[in-house]
């Protein structure tokens, strides 16, 4: 198989050349091009656009930003899983990536941001767990200054991708399975929701405000903000009163179950997100799983496909419906 020095040793040119003309680069002659294309076609070389990407001396590193201020034990478990599959393919793809945390952009206006990016040599940022809140972030992704990854934010421009589960219909069919599976013919269902103000809290409460209308369900919404102990005290005030318990985070649910273990009452509860925590509730419970570590692979390769000068796009990854138990997490 051809490789892009096999091209540069044809055409007469250097490696970066040929990854100048594979780029689509302004400044390489028509007469250089052309032999790098003829190249291209004796060879019957197929140019890895990521990888020739890299070789340029246009490539940055890309910023893994992280918000590690929500309130939940679990937020280790899915931050070291986004940081886990990020830094794999970042190691695949030879690029070099620095993680962020929303802390330390914590204070600075929007053009401190932007140069404190530019300090670090950075050119693309993956960013998890974005809210509407984050107005000064958003504001330099939404400039275009640097390609941009969304993970869970369903922005998308020339120079920003979005990757998500699709959350209103992984809402809709964690919950019809749970309210199938025991006593459908009940319809007063209390659905603690997730972060005030977030993009994927909406979504998934979108999803429940579907689903009620379907079923014809008497819904109750109270915000949990991802809390096991606000769900804790959310189920202990209001959930005698209601037939099924929907949370959009496993924390949220590990909360309401032992809420209702307190209490000495059974209601079914179903969670969202597949956190290992979820096993060890002491009872089985639905949840949708997501697998964060393929989600921040993907995420990563597409900021490299963007610095290369593709298009944002709108990226929706799989997911599935569990029901984890201990053994789950023993095996």
């Amino acid at each position: 198989m051809a490789t892009i020095r096999d091209v540069a040793k044809l055409a007469g040119v250097a490696v970066s050349t040929v990854s100048k003309v594979i780029n689509h680069y302004p400044n390489v002659s028509a007469e250089t091009a052309e032999r790098v294309n003829r190249a291209i076609d004796e060879l019957q070389f197929t140019p890895n656009v990521v990888a020739a990407s890299l070789s340029s001396k246009q490539s940055g590193r890309i910023a893994l930003i992280i918000n590690t201020s929500i309130q939940t034990s679990a937020i280790d478990e899915v931050s070291m899983k986004y940081l886990g599959g990020a830094i794999a393919k970042a190691q695949e793809l030879h690029v070099d990536v620095v993680p962020i945390f929303f802390s330390m952009l914590e204070g600075k206006s929007e053009l401190e941001v932007e140069n404190y990016f530019q300090s670090q040599n950075v050119k693309g940022l993956v960013v998890y767990g974005m809210s509407k809140d984050d107005i000064v972030l958003q504001q330099v992704v939404e400039r275009e200054r640097f390609k941009s990854v969304l993970v869970d934010v369903p922005i998308v421009n020339d120079s920003t991708s979005c990757i998500s589960v699709d959350q209103l219909k992984a809402q809709k069919d964690v919950a019809r399975k749970t309210i199938t599976e025991n006593n459908p013919s009940c319809g007063k269902v209390l659905y603690i929701s997730g972060k005030h103000n977030g993009y994927v809290s909406e979504e998934r409460l979108q999803g429940m405000q579907e689903l009620a209308k379907e079923l014809n369900l008497e819904m109750s919404i109270y915000c949990g903000e991802f809390s096991e102990r606000q769900a804790r005290n959310i189920t202990l005030e209001h959930g005698s009163e209601h037939d099924f318990i929907v949370c959009a985070s496993d924390m949220m649910a590990i909360g309401a179950m032992r809420a209702l273990t307190d209490m000495d009452i059974f209601r079914p509860v179903c969670g969202f997100d597949g956190i290992s925590l979820m096993g060890y509730a002491g009872k089985q419970m639905n949840t949708v799983k997501q697998n964060f570590y393929e989600i921040s692979s993907e995420a990563l390769a597409e900021c490299v496909r963007l610095m290369s000068g593709s298009k944002g796009n709108k990226l929706v990854v799989p997911h599935e419906l569990v029901r984890l138990e201990y053994l789950d997490m023993i095996l």
